[in-house]
Order: C-alpha cells, then structure tokens, then sequence
C-alpha cells in the first residue's frame, strides 16, 4: 500500500456526469392522505454522482483528474462545475448544451433506508456539435493521461460513434481504457483495455445466464473474445470479482457489513485505473478495487475511499498474519485516521522474553477497548534502561512474537527512552501500566482519558527467567 503513495498519475475520466441529491430524514407516521410514508426531513446534501462518482473516488485516493463531459446549460450544470472544481478536479474542457438538462438523482432516505429516488434529466444523444467538440477535447486531454476511463451511465454523452473513436484515440497514443459498461448492446466498447460489468449486466450483454462458475467463464471468455478485450473483470458483489485474461481467476471478498451498494461500480473503475496506473498488475490492481468496493458499500450513499481506509480494511482481513501488525509510527496515525470510532487503548515496554505475565497482561489491556496498541522499546532504549546485556532478544523478534498475540492489535517501536512522544501522537483514550505503577506517574497520563491499573501475574518476570536460566 506504501508504495501507491508515492505516485499522483493523471487521470482522464469521460462520461455522464451527475448529482447525487440526498433527503436525510425519519418516518415515525403514515400519512391520512395515502398509504406512504410522512418523512421528516432533518437535512439535505448533494454529491457528485455517475462518472462524477468516478472523478471523487480518483481525487481521494490521490490521482489528478481531468474531466471530460456534455451538460446541460442550467442550474444542475453550474453546480456541478462548481462542485468538480472545488474539489481540484480539471473540470474545463466540460461543454455545456443549450437546451440539456444535467442530470439529477433525488432519493429520500429515512432511518437509513431508501424509501424513492425521483430524477430530472436529458437522456438522449448529445448533438453531433457537442459530440465534435467533445472528440476534439478528448484528443488534446489524451496524450497527457496515464489511464483512460469511460463511465457509461447510459445518459447520451458515450455515443456509440464517440466511444469508438475514443477507443481508437486511447490505443493510438497507447493510453490503457477502462470502460464501465452500460447496455444490451456492447460492441461500442470493442477494443478497450477492459470492461467492469456486474453480474446483470454481463448476463445481459453476454446473453448468458450466470448462475455458477460455469456460466460465469461462459460469459466473460464470450464477451473478452468477441469485443478484443485485454480484459474483462465481471463484480459479483458479495462473492467478489472474476478476472478474464489470459486464463480465468475468482477473487473472494469479505465485506464488513453492507449498507448500500451505491456507487460500488464507480469505485471498482477508479481504484482499478489508480491501481493500474501505479504500476501494479491486473492481479494486484483487482484485489486493491475489490478491498475499495468493500469498504465503499460499509457506508451509505454514493461514498469514497482512501488509500487509509483500504489501508486499514485489508489490515482486518490478514490480522491473523503477525507481521502486518508491526508498524511505524506514521502508519499507525493513518489506521487510527481510518478507524476514528474505535477506543484505543495504548501500553507499552521492552518484552525481552514472552512470558504468561506478558500474556495475560495483554489480554486485560485489550479488554477495556476495541484496539490495543503496544508500544514496544527499540534495543538501544533497552539498553540505555537495563544494561549492556539486553536485550535477550532483537527488536525484529519481540515485535514479531508479540504481535502475535491475539489481544495485540499493533505494535508500534520506539527510540526513546519512554514512550511520551508516540502516546502524544497516538493519544489513546486509555493508557495502561502494570499495579507496580500504583501511586507513581505514569508517562502519559496527561494525554490519555484514562489510567487504568493491571496487576501482574505474580512471580512472572523476565528477570526470574533469566536468572533460573543463568543458573542451570
């Protein structure tokens, strides 16, 4: 994940750009009128939605975007502009045509269900001026992007003649082309880099019903072979993706909890071409779009991730492997960023030599909140506090055994002789010390909500070990 950081490609998205307008209320009656719902509505917001969508999750996982587009000359149509530019999207090569409704997507939504979604918009072709003018943006927009990307909404700016030509411009200047379909018909895409249909949609494109694994590679080989595809990646929701390239692979995923499906598309498309232009593989790039559409669906309404979020959500998926668990200082501020509702709770010390103390120790600390996090003594520090002689054992292996602990979310080292810098910057809501601390200061106490007190198993020391050793 690190190493997606130290990329910004450019992006150029193309397609039909929307908001997404939202009622935010409760139902605590039905009306006398008719058989419906009375919603109240408490607030009101408006997001970027369709291929706007896209253009959102690009900008926060890092990316510089530039946008391609047709609206209507209107009030939807300024706001929309607006709302791409205040977001540091490029958003001036969009055309505005008069006499076009810009799309927008109503939905009232009480005690987080959607109860109706009521839209204003122009669905038919752009006119072949706007289509011209579109093309001849595209070509200029083309030759300085890293990736393509096509959103097809199925509002009329993918014509099927501008999506050819765009095709052919992309594999001109050697662009990869990312399309997320839309239809019965998808010859328009023929020759693309690759297609992310839904499970639905390939069924319809492919006109074979995917019930099992079988029809699923009937229907993903058909559409790769007869649109020359590189490839076509097919989402099956809660049963992850299929990749069709050379040969066939399923990738499983584990959503946390789903709330709304809601621009699930939209984020599998844009972490793909992140990914992609960063380097990674298709392999790579489609674990990276699946962990982002499982976190986007945790949310509700059109949502975005963040390289933190994903961060955090593969972290939950591999916690079982001790290694991921060690962290840098930095790392960790950006989990704790992703994970802001948790209760963290924050102890520390050297752990030279693993012991039932140690464990059950651990286990206490971890049961006053959600996430444990150890702050564990580098050797030098060790050395500076105990002597020449410690530690028995390298920082590299304390981290790693400790880390295994089930009860031990991360573990963090540090340089100093105390921890004080990193409880600073960590600032858990609980600080724990092992009983011997009663009545003395505990570093830190100032900076976490709460102290709490664990007492050791007793007889249980590093010093008894070493010792018992030293005299066998």
């Amino acid at each position: 994940m690190d190493r997606l950081r130290n990329y910004q490609p450019s992006i150029l998205v193309v397609g039909d750009l929307m908001l997404d307008h939202y009622l935010w209320g409760k139902c605590e009656r039905i009306s006398p009128e008719a058989p419906v719902q009375v919603v109240d509505i408490q607030k009101e917001s408006t997001v970027l939605g369709g291929a706007g969508n896209v253009v959102n999750n690009l900008l926060s996982l890092g990316a510089k975007v530039n946008v391609l587009s047709v609206v209507g000359d209107d009030e939807n149509g300024q706001k929309l502009l607006n709302m791409l530019e205040l977001l540091g999207a490029d958003a001036s090569c969009i055309l505005k045509q008069e006499g076009r409704k810009t799309s927008r997507k109503s939905r009232v939504i009480a005690s987080h269900q959607q109860v109706v979604r009521y839209d204003s918009e122009s669905k038919e072709d752009i006119d072949q001026i706007s289509e011209k003018a579109l093309l001849s943006q595209c070509e200029k927009a083309i030759k300085n992007a890293d990736v393509v990307m096509l959103s097809d909404y199925g509002k009329g700016v993918l014509t099927s003649s501008f999506t050819c030509r765009a095709i052919a411009l992309a594999k001109e200047y050697r662009k990869p082309i990312l399309v997320d379909p839309k239809g019965e018909d998808y010859s328009k895409y023929s020759g693309a880099t690759l297609i992310t249909p839904n499970k639905k949609e390939a069924s319809i494109a492919s006109k074979i019903a995917i019930k099992d694994d079988e029809s699923l590679q009937k229907a993903g080989t058909l559409l790769r072979e007869s649109l020359g595809l590189e490839y076509v990646i097919i989402t099956l929701s809660e049963d992850g993706m299929a990749i069709f390239g050379e040969s066939f692979e399923k990738i499983p995923t584990v959503a946390r909890e789903v709330y709304d499906v809601t621009g699930a598309g939209d984020t599998v498309l844009a972490s793909l071409g992140y990914a992609l232009s960063c380097g990674l593989s298709i392999k790579e790039a489609s674990v990276f779009a699946n962990s982002a559409a499982a976190v986007v669906v945790g949310k509700l309404g059109s949502a975005t991730v963040t390289l933190d979020e994903i961060d955090a959500y593969e972290h939950s998926l591999r916690s079982a492997t001790a290694g991921s668990k060690i962290k840098t200082k930095d790392e960790i501020l950006r989990l704790l960023q992703a994970n802001k509702n948790q209760k963290v709770v924050f102890t520390n010390g050297c752990f030279d030599i693993l012991h039932v103390g140690h464990v059950k120790y651990l286990e206490v600390a971890k049961s006053f909140g959600d996430m444990l996090i150890v702050g564990l003594n580098s050797d030098d520090s060790i050395k500076r506090l105990k002597g020449q002689n410690r530690p028995i054992n390298a920082l590299e292996d304390r981290a790693y055994v400790l880390s295994a602990l089930e009860s031990v979310s991360f573990v963090v080292p540090f340089e100093e002789d105390t921890p004080l810098e990193l409880i600073s910057a960590i600032k858990p809501d609980i600080l724990v010390k092992g009983s011997d601390y009663e009545g003395k200061e505990v570093v830190g106490s100032t900076i976490a909500k709460e102290v709490r007190l664990v007492q050791f198993v007793e007889g249980k020391s590093t010093t008894n070990i070493i010792n018992k050793a030293q005299q066998q």
